[in-house]
């Protein structure tokens, strides 16, 4: 599977546990997750390039534990365990 297949799933993964994506040009630097006046958010930034819009979506959603009553590809779970276990 490509990675822009890969960042897809992902995506719809964070709206499954209820993020609101927000594609915005944010200066190339990938985005990320935050509380946004009691919402919570999943910025993509339009300016980065695809490898590092993959990793901050991935590094955004590793630590959600809700993300683990969903299926996720074992390829990207794989990728997920790995960033947990080097926090």
């Amino acid at each position: 599977m490509d990675l822009q297949s890969r960042l897809e799933e992902l995506l719809a993964l964070a709206a499954e546990i209820g993020l609101e994506i927000r594609r915005e040009p944010l200066g190339g630097a990938g985005g990320g997750y935050c509380v946004l006046r009691g919402k919570r958010v999943l910025f993509v930034d339009t300016l980065a390039d695809l490898e590092t819009r993959y990793e901050k979506t991935l590094a955004a959603l590793a630590p959600l534990p809700e993300i683990d009553t969903h299926y996720i590809r074992p390829d990207i779970r794989e990728e997920i365990e790995t960033l947990r276990r080097a926090r």
